[in-house]
């Protein structure tokens, strides 16, 4: 089966072409290349030992798509293309909206008339806002998001929300995840920002490499165990394989569906920078600093909905992943760019 992955050469698009390859399925990937490499593509084909195909596109560019539809008998959409940096987002609300919600209309305009109706979007834990209890659950209220970005998967979701219930030939699959962090076991593949990470293992690794000087830990003073923000940190290849399990479900069944991916686990900033020492064997110097604009203290999932539902749950600890993290930027310096 075809999918069509948008933003597949991107970080976690990237490690999901692998898992899809591997479990039998034909990825096509579709990347403007405006926060990815397509190095990224060539060391996809390298791991799996397999061709993929790769569309430089833009989902904005309709014709692009229509062309892309035309050419391969897509069975469903992966849809993780999109800007995704909350801080940048506050300072460019528009080009967050054109380019996230703007293109996923598009994309769902260009699938319709394709007769390609099953779709799983990458959400964001961002949309329960600031105003839930973790651990998050399924069925809290959404909509009191804090930054434009979370409001892009907010306003994304409610428009496959509307066009499911528009249309019962659609199935959709929101998977509201957490943060994805670590790589490739080979080392390959990893996380490549553009310029600054803004990110938080990103940044540690660019220090611990000798990119940075020292880390930014924006705000020690949350209602924490430590006063540094809590966050659900992911293994990037459990959150790939979790999007398998979306597939098959959008396959198999029809109608709109939501879950959390995360571990259901929270750790602070210094909590995941002391693992990171552990595993890169050496100090990661830091200072505090202001809090970030649309940042929240505490923010953990409730996963048991995905793992009674789609027979999916993280199994990657924090030691894993940020032992993969520094195997893949001690192996890669520069990045795709070695």
């Amino acid at each position: 089966m075809s999918i069509l992955v948008t933003g597949g050469a991107g970080f976690i698009g990237s490690h999901t072409c692998v898992e899809l390859l591997n479990a039998g399925y034909d990825p096509i990937i579709l990347d403007n290349l405006c926060n990815s490499k397509s190095e990224s593509v060539k060391r996809i084909k390298e791991i799996t030992g397999k061709d993929v195909k790769f569309y430089e596109c833009d989902i904005r560019d309709r014709a692009g798509l229509d062309k892309i539809f035309a050419e391969n008998k897509i069975d469903a959409v992966i849809h993780f293309a999109g800007l995704k940096a909350v801080g940048e987002s506050c300072a460019k609300p528009l080009e967050y909206y054109d380019n996230n919600i703007g293109g996923s209309v598009i994309l769902c305009e260009a699938m319709a008339a394709a007769g390609c109706k099953k779709i799983v979007f990458s959400s964001s834990a961002t949309v329960y806002g600031s105003e839930n209890i973790s651990p998050l659950k399924e069925d809290m209220p959404e909509g009191k998001t804090t930054n434009p970005y979370g409001t892009t998967k907010l306003y994304i979701e409610r428009i496959l929300k509307d066009v499911c219930a528009s249309d019962s030939e659609w199935s959709v699959c929101l998977l509201r995840y957490f943060n994805p962090i670590g790589a490739h076991k080979s080392g390959r593949i990893g996380e490549d920002p553009n310029g600054i990470p803004n990110n938080l293992v990103p940044y540690i690794t660019q220090v611990a490499i000798g990119k940075l000087s020292h880390l930014n830990v924006n705000g020690n003073d949350y209602p924490t165990p430590d006063g540094t923000g809590v966050r659900d940190y992911i293994h990037v290849v459990d959150l790939a394989l979790g999007h398998l399990k979306a597939v098959e479900k959008v396959l198999g069944e029809n109608g709109c569906f939501t879950y959390n991916l995360g571990t259901g686990n929270g750790y602070s900033v210094l909590e995941v920078v002391k693992a990171f020492e552990k595993a890169c064997d050496k100090p990661i110097k830091y200072v505090i600093a202001p809090r970030r604009p649309g940042d929240i203290a505490t923010c953990y999932s409730d996963p048991s909905k995905a793992k009674a539902e789609l027979g999916w749950e993280a199994v990657r600890g924090i030691d894993e992943m940020c032992e993969d993290s520094w195997r893949w930027q001690s192996q890669n310096p520069n990045g795709y760019g070695d």
